[in-house]
């Protein structure tokens, strides 16, 4: 079903859907974009992107009964941005229940004179934690983010941003990853993040 296919993508409704694609692309991958229950459950790989809010990304996982079918992947998933938080427990956007695979309650940006939210911009990381899915990066190296609410650092973190306090940045639990910036808009740092998805091996 999915033959000539390196990694599906979950059809989530995000404007990043094109730019992630092209992302792909340019590393020789061959993507597919769905929301077909079937297509995914057969993936070697997927991506869950996420733009706008918790509640509404939720609700169209479960319209198509995406919710359930995550939970039984075992091929490697990565969530991007929301779609990392949709991993958590909670996110307090909406009050929203989310997807349970990864300890931890999403919680919005703290504000103040330095720190407009959304955060938006480049950003470095602390790694704390080696992974494959981080091979090759270091302090040195910047990634982009925009985000309004995070993911609090806990024991899936793998790496770790500085917005008021430090924030999860990257989290592994099991076969589902996500990063909270957007390696498909951090040039040279997110295409390793993406090949490093990519190398991961398939269940």
């Amino acid at each position: 079903m999915n033959a000539g296919c390196d990694v599906v993508i979950i059809d989530s409704g995000g404007a990043n859907l094109a730019s992630l694609r092209y992302a792909l692309d340019r590393l020789g991958a061959r993507s597919r974009v769905s929301n077909d229950a079937q297509i995914i459950a057969a993936a070697p790989r997927v991506l869950l992107p996420g733009v706008g809010a918790a509640a509404d990304a939720m609700a169209r996982l479960r319209a198509h009964g995406l919710d359930r079918l995550i939970h039984g992947l075992r091929a490697p998933l990565l969530g991007i941005c929301l779609g990392m938080q949709l991993l958590f427990e909670h996110s307090a956007e909406g009050d929203t229940q989310c997807l349970g695979l990864i300890p931890g309650r999403i919680a919005r940006l703290p504000q103040g004179p330095d720190l407009p939210v959304p955060h938006m911009g480049w950003n470095t990381l602390t790694l704390t934690h080696a992974d494959p899915l981080l091979e090759g990066l270091s302090a040195a190296d910047w990634l982009y983010f925009v985000h309004s609410y995070a993911a609090p650092v806990g024991p899936a973190t793998l790496a770790t941003v500085q917005y008021g306090g430090p924030l999860s940045a990257a989290v592994r639990f099991g076969n589902f990853s996500g990063v909270q910036f957007h390696p498909e808009r951090s040039s040279v740092a997110g295409a390793r993040v993406l090949r490093n998805f990519l190398s991961l091996p398939c269940s």
